[in-house]
């Protein structure tokens, strides 16, 4: 199949599915006739996702009527269409030309005409249609009403960089493991391989690259010498002040970024043991834990039910990655704005207290809990650890004493794009010794 037809094939499973890009774009990747076409098909994927809503808005003014359910094939092509035409650098004849062509491998050559008019009407009216698009806050900062008035009443001074940071597209950043050499060192490495790289200020084991290239380019990577995981989550690690002889739990620890990065910087630790509630996701843990020659015991289980896994073996620090609403992140997911809805947030914040308090008694006195999400709306973060220090008397909150993002009542927040970092909230809470 060619790049349009699979780029389809991945948004109804988004779309109609409501399955996310991680998992459905690999999945159809395979079933492209040229693999050289896989970056144009993962740039059509997110770029629909990322740019959907002002998309949607064009598409409603071009279309005479709603097109039918059974034709949700149909309006995914004309939403590739109209992002190639507004957003990429492919000249409009072969945009016209290469989407109308996919509507016969798609079964649908009744819709040739259709699709072909839509993109050409565009051409000849598209600073009109822009405008009228971009007439509402939805179709202007492409986000989902919802959304956007959550993030207005969240951060009412900050919410206009947040949602143009959503729309950009996140810079790639690598996790350097100590193992194989220092950060200076892969910094010299990746200039001597001609990648033009920084040293992320604020995170000691990150790098930050000039240009994303595929995994397989970076020096050492299939040894373990550098893994890809954003500065922010990367904070983590250094967060939980690990030392030698420690019991580590990592709760909801897929895809197992932050699991690996414990061992590499503490390798001394007795023991981490990784958890998550969803099985095909937990193997990416363990492909993790051994393209990197590390070890911990993975365990398939659900947080808030620690009873049906639990060995009764008090942990000296444990990283809580709540699920959460991902609001930090959709600029690396986009396809959170089409997946996430605003009944949802009542849910996890739920879940959240619910793994929280589920957590708690698995603590060592004198042990720290790490409290982290990759939301920026306070109901889930600093807002929930409030809630959970009025119930539990032995527990305090840690100050963060640190230079990146913004002290919070509790806790510190990182907004999206704030030096570099995807956002993210962290607590470190302390379990008093008596």
């Amino acid at each position: 199949m060619k790049a349009r037809v699979v780029a389809v094939k991945v948004l109804l499973r988004v779309m109609v599915d409501g399955r996310s890009l991680s998992v459905s774009l690999p999945e159809q990747l395979a079933k492209l006739s040229d693999p050289s076409e896989r970056p144009l098909t993962q740039e059509l994927c997110y770029g629909v996702m990322r740019y959907g809503g002002r998309l949607e808005a064009v598409a409603r003014q071009l279309l005479n009527k709603p097109l039918k359910r059974k034709d949700r094939d149909v309006e995914c092509l004309i939403l590739l269409g109209l992002y190639q035409l507004i957003y990429m650098r492919i000249p409009p004849h072969a945009v016209v030309t290469e989407t109308v062509d996919a509507v016969n491998s798609m079964g649908k050559s009744w819709a040739k005409g259709l699709v072909n008019a839509v993109l050409r009407n565009f051409q000849r009216g598209e600073q009109k249609l822009l405008a009228q698009a971009d007439s509402t806050p939805a179709g202007q900062y492409a986000h989902p009403s919802w959304l956007l008035t959550m993030i207005q009443a969240c951060w009412p001074g900050e919410w206009q960089a947040i949602v143009e940071g959503n729309n950009q597209y996140p810079p790639m950043v690598l996790r350097i493991n100590p193992v194989h050499g220092s950060r200076d060192e892969y910094l010299q490495r990746l200039q001597d391989a001609g990648m033009a790289a920084t040293a992320m200020v604020h995170v000691p084991s990150a790098v930050m690259l000039e240009q994303s290239v595929d995994v397989e380019r970076l020096p050492g990577f299939s040894d373990g010498h550098a893994s890809v995981q954003d500065g922010a989550a990367q904070l983590a690690g250094w967060l939980l002040g690990l030392q030698p002889g420690q019991r580590v739990l990592d709760a909801c620890s897929a895809p197992g970024g932050k699991c690996c990065h414990i061992l590499e910087q503490a390798a001394q630790v007795a023991e981490v043991v990784a958890i998550d509630i969803d099985e095909q996701r937990l193997q990416s843990v363990g492909e993790n834990l051994a393209r990197l020659k590390l070890q911990a015991k993975v365990i398939c289980g659900d947080a808030s039910r620690p009873n049906e896994w639990w060995d009764g073996k008090l942990f000296d620090r444990i990283l809580l990655d709540a699920p959460c609403s991902a609001s930090g992140v959709i600029r690396r997911h986009p396809d959170i704005k089409q997946l996430r809805h605003e009944q949802d947030i009542e849910a996890l914040v739920a879940l959240q207290g619910e793994i929280l308090a589920a957590m708690w008694p698995l603590l060592a006195p004198g042990g720290l809990l790490l409290y982290a999400t990759c939301s920026i709306f306070p109901q889930e973060n600093h807002l929930q650890i409030e809630r959970f220090l009025e119930t539990h008397h032995d527990a305090a909150a840690s100050i963060v004493s640190a230079s990146w993002g913004r002290a919070m009542p509790i806790g510190r927040q990182i907004l999206p794009g704030d030096d570099g970092m995807d956002g993210f909230y962290y607590a470190p809470l302390l379990k008093n010794l008596g």
